[in-house]
């Protein structure tokens, strides 16, 4: 009977343990579900967030391309200008033409993307392209002799790099 009683003294502690049990699960349950409903919140705040960046950056893409495309408009007017008195004095059509050049040549620096002259320059692969080579006694080999496409912007801000022709040992 011994051997009983023992056995029975283990079956009443889990009785006494479950409901104390049952209160942890339905805690572990309702915490669970409580980091459920957090989850599924930041998860619709981030898509939210995204759907928001995207929009946001749109708007500020359009802006930029309606400021820079504000800052050629008078360039433009001025091109048409010149077209309208095309019928002139060629020398005033020309001095028009020039000035529009250093209008539309003032918006690009204002812009950042300043004309550089790169004439008279060492070639270097960072800033020039060379598309051919010259043989003269005017100036040091690899000096940029004639710039067929001007350069626009300088460092981390370059446009397009100078295309020049650079000057071979003179003979």
């Amino acid at each position: 009977m011994a051997d009983h009683d023992a056995s029975a003294g283990t079956q009443a502690t889990p009785a006494v343990d479950a409901p104390e049990q049952q209160d942890e699960l339905q805690a572990a349950r309702a915490l669970a579900a409580q980091m459920e409903d957090r989850w599924r919140r930041t998860a619709a705040e981030l898509d939210n967030f995204r759907k928001r960046t995207a929009r946001e950056a749109g708007q500020q893409r359009d802006a930029e391309r309606a400021f820079v495309t504000a800052r050629w408009l008078p360039v433009v007017d001025n091109l048409e200008l010149a077209l309208e008195h095309a019928s002139g004095e060629p020398d005033a059509i020309i001095d028009g033409v020039r000035a529009v050049r250093d209008q539309a040549l003032a918006v690009l620096a204002d812009l950042g993307y300043a004309r550089f002259d790169d004439r008279g320059e060492m070639f270097d692969p960072q800033r020039h392209e060379a598309v051919g080579t010259v043989a003269t006694a005017e100036a040091a080999p690899g000096t940029a002799v004639h710039v067929i496409r001007p350069r626009y912007g300088d460092g981390a801000r370059m446009l397009r790099p100078a295309t020049v022709v650079v000057a071979a040992e003179g003979q």
